[in-house]
This record gives C-alpha cells, sequence and structure tokens, in this order.
C-alpha cells in the first residue's frame, strides 16, 4: 500500500509518519535510554528533545559513548541562503548552538552560496552571496561561541577546500550522485560535482561529526559514510528532527515560497499576529458551544504544536494547555494569542541579538580563533 507522504531532501508533503520513516531511511530512534545518556553526560535535555522533536539518529550513542571515554566531536550544519528566514530555519541551529554550548566543541557552518545560485536559474551570484552576509546575522544570533565556531561561504572559501573536494569526487560515480540527489540529463555540471563540497566539512577535523538536521536531509550523508573511511576519516553522525508544519496546516514543513505558511523573522508584531490569527490551522471546534463541550484536537492544532515544538519550553505550562485546551477550557482564539505572545517574544529578542551580531561577524568568518585557523588550513 503506498505511504500518503514524501520526504526527499527538497519537498515534504503528507502527514509524515517518523516511525515508519526510520523504517524506511535505515535510522535508529532515539530511545528512553539515549536520552538518560545524554542528561547524565550534560545535566539536562533540551526541549526538543524531551518531547521527542530530534527522534531519530545514526551513530548518536557512538558520540555519547566515545565522549564518556574522553574523545571528542565536531558539529556541523549549514544553510543554503535565500531572501529572509522564518521561524522554522532556525530550529537547527538553535539546537546546535546548545549542543555546542553543553560539550563545549567546535562548530562548522557552511554557507552554501554556490548550490543556491547553480539549483536556481533566475538566482545571480551576487544575490545569494548577499542572502548569505544577511542570513550569517541570523545564524550568529542563536548563540554560538565566536572562538569555536566558524562560518564559511562556499565562493570565499574553495581554495581551502578544494584539494580534499576532489578527492571526495574521485569515490563518488555520476549514478549514485543521481540517484540521491534527483539529477537529471538537464542538470548543470555544477551540480553534479556540488556534493563532494558538501562532504568536505565532514573531514575538518580527524575525530568523528554529528550533524544536527531535519530528517529529510539524511539521504546527503548517506554517500559520506559510504566513503569517509577509505579516505582515512569517520563516518558522519546525525541527529534528525521532525518538520515544524507550516502555519496552514499539520501536513509538509514550512515554505518560505508560501508566505501565509510562515512566520518570518523580520515579521513585525502586527503581522505575526495577522498570520496566526488568520492563517494557524486549527483543531479546535467550529464554535464556542462546541469547543466547550468536546474540545480541540491537539494532534492537528497548528498553534499547539508550535508552542509543543519551539515556543513554550516549560514542561507544566505546556501540559496545562494541552490540558485546558483539549477539555474545551480554553478557546482557539486563545490559544493563538498565547503563540502570538510568544512568538513576538522570541521575535524581539532574535532581533536584538541580530544586531550585535553585526558586530560579530568578522569573528565568526575570520578573526574568530577557529576561524583563524582554519583560513591557515589546505585540507588535503
Amino acid at each position: 500500500m503506498a505511504e500518503n507522504y514524501s520526504v526527499t531532501p527538497w519537498e515534504v508533503k503528507g502527514k509524515v509518519d517518523y516511525d515508519k520513516l526510520i523504517v524506511q531511511f535505515g535510522t535508529q530512534k532515539i530511545t528512553d535510554q539515549l536520552r538518560r545518556d545524554l542528561q547524565s553526560a550534560v545535566g539536562e535535555l533540551h526541549p526538543m528533545l524531551r518531547r521527542e522533536i530530534f527522534f531519530s539518529h545514526r551513530d548518536f550513542d557512538i558520540i555519547l559513548k566515545e565522549w564518556k571515554e574522553g574523545r571528542s566531536f565536531f558539529l556541523y550544519t549549514g544553510r543554503a541562503p535565500s531572501l529572509g528566514m522564518h521561524i522554522g530555519h532556525m530550529i537547527p541551529f538553535v539546537f546546535t548552538a546548545w549542543l555546542q554550548k553543553k560539550f563545549g566543541v567546535n562548530v562548522y557552518i557552511e554557507i552554501t552560496d554556490d548550490e543556491k545560485f547553480m539549483r536556481n536559474l533566475e538566482y545571480s551570484l551576487d544575490q545569494t552571496r548577499q542572502w548569505a552576509l544577511d542570513n550569517i546575522l541570523d545564524i550568529i544570533a542563536a548563540g554560538f561561541d565566536p572562538d569555536k565556531t566558524f562560518i564559511f561561504q562556499d565562493t570565499e572559501y574553495i581554495r581551502n577546500m578544494y584539494p580534499l573536494a576532489i578527492k571526495i569526487a574521485k569515490k563518488l560515480t555520476f549514478s549514485e550522485v543521481k540517484a540521491t540527489f534527483g539529477l537529471d540529463v538537464s542538470s548543470n555540471i555544477g551540480i553534479i560535482f556540488y556534493p563532494s563540497l558538501q562532504i568536505v566539512p565532514t573531514m575538518f577535523e580527524k575525530r568523528r561529526c554529528l550533524i544536527p538536521a531535519g530528517i529529510d536531509q539524511d539521504p546527503y550523508w548517506r554517500l559520506q559514510r559510504d566513503i569517509a573511511e577509505s579516505l582515512g576519516y569517520y563516518k558522519a553522525a546525525q541527529i534528525h528532527s521532525k518538520f515544524l508544519p507550516p502555519l496552514t496546516g499539520p501536513e509538509g514543513k514550512m515554505s518560505s515560497s508560501v508566505p501565509e505558511s510562515a512566520i518570518y523573522l523580520i515579521d513585525d508584531h502586527k503581522t505575526v499576529e495577522r498570520k496566526v490569527m488568520k492563517y494557524a490551522f486549527s483543531g479546535g471546534q467550529p464554535t464556542v458551544e462546541l469547543q466547550r463541550k468536546l474540545g480541540a484536537n491537539l494532534d492537528v492544532d497548528v498553534p499547539y504544536q508550535w508552542l509543543y515544538y519551539f515556543f513554550e519550553e516549560d514542561d507544566q505550562k505546556i501540559k496545562r494547555i494541552a490540558e485546558e485546551y483539549s477539555s474545551g477550557k480554553m478557546l482557539t482564539g486563545e490559544i493563538k494569542q498565547i503563540l502570538v505572545e510568544k512568538i513576538n517574544s522570541f521575535l524581539d529578542l532574535h532581533r536584538e541579538r541580530r544586531e550585535r551580531a553585526r558586530d560579530m561577524v568578522k569573528d565568526f568568518k575570520y578573526e574568530g580563533r577557529l576561524a583563524k585557523a582554519m583560513w591557515e588550513k589546505i585540507h588535503e
């Protein structure tokens, strides 16, 4: 029987069955024991781990085992720059910054201005470079350590990566890349070569790499895991998140190209309120009387899902909201108002941090302790 959802690196459709997806992708579920092991290592669990938003992994158990044995690791994530980031884009960065803080490890953040340019005929290289600089401010605002974080644009750092990139490229066949990345005869040759560049940062250090990302990105790292050991490096470990649903419904994931589905990081208070009140899909009943009698369906209610995934970190508060809303004590308008206030508080703080980030870009890209060391290194 065909699944009623699909998950690829380029598109997410339908209501995702995450348990089935683990089987389909061949990953491992994050177990209660693994969460206990992480809590033992760092003293607490991030809310997105407690609530199983990060739910799947590859070799995260090995990361923790080696950490306890005194062997460290490094973190790697990235961003294909665009004209404006939305709330959903921040999830991997917020979580990666938390991991860095708890473990004190290096983070490498690849800004793929080259890939964005090559994949979109209508974009110029000047555009993707400018978007990269703008997106970097939002990424820094997530709270990374400027001396242990290196943010690099591919078009700037390519000289340092190229020797290792061609060694990786020589290991990959066109048929493997074609199947993994959905290429066809109309794909330009830059896109065919690009996956080798995305693999390079997993080999920036001679230790294990951990990549926090949405599970739709997992296919990108299967190629790396096939060839890493033959080049003398570790297979990349991953920890996967679920998808923050779009405002407009519980299926798929938020899209920058559909404005009513997303809250952008630049949206002001009134815009946030208008979008949530008008577009946020409700699991509540159509009338006050029915809502008081029957309560809301939390599984499809987007305001509740957003609070649970990201905006309400207090477990007791989210439990109270769930009880009151599902029982009918709380109305749809009330939970939407709670979400509006939470989003605006988050965005106010984010914008403050973003402004401060303007004076920190040079540290993350060129002058911080890790950045300086990386510019002096040619990856062979």
